[in-house]
């Protein structure tokens, strides 16, 4: 059987961090704030295979009270993510994320996202798409103030 989640995340700008997506380092004055890396794009892609899963969603797998999670690396969490599904039976078919930020461009980006984003779950490039958009500069995202990102999943637990 077919099943597919949605993920949804959500990191304001902070000073003086690294500005992760989908594994990429891109050129900015500013990072997202978070606990671990504070890869938005990732972070709503790991929800939205656990949604698909019906598993509980990353705050509760990942909590921000545990040390050991603190500047942790988004792709290595995707990857335990993507391996909890496949221990569960699953088998990732496809995945479709959309980022949302004023600026910087990702554009430019988003081939590196895609690669790194499917090398962490194991599965191949083609199975992963990954689009950029602005918000035509309204609420937070458009007066440049955080980004936020959207991914749904397909996932097959065999039974088809």
């Amino acid at each position: 059987m077919l099943h597919i989640g949605h993920g949804y995340d959500v990191h304001a700008f902070a000073a003086g961090r690294k500005l992760i997506l989908g594994g990429v380092d891109v050129p900015y004055e500013r990072g997202l704030a978070g606990h671990s890396d504070a890869d938005v794009l990732a972070h709503a892609l790991m929800d939205a295979l656990l949604g698909a899963m019906r598993a509980e969603d990353i705050g509760q797998l990942f909590p921000d009270t545990d040390p050991s999670y603190e500047g942790a690396d988004s792709l290595v969490l995707l990857s335990r993510v993507a391996e909890l599904a496949r221990e569960c039976g699953y088998r990732i078919c496809d995945c479709d994320c959309t980022v949302a930020a004023q600026a910087p461009k990702l554009a430019p980006h988003r081939q590196a996202m895609r690669e790194n984003l499917a090398a962490a779950m194991g599965v191949g490039v083609e199975a992963v798409g990954v689009k950029a958009t602005t918000t035509e500069r309204l609420g937070f995202v458009g007066r440049k103030e955080g980004i936020a990102a959207w991914a749904v999943a397909l996932l097959d637990d065999g039974r088809c």
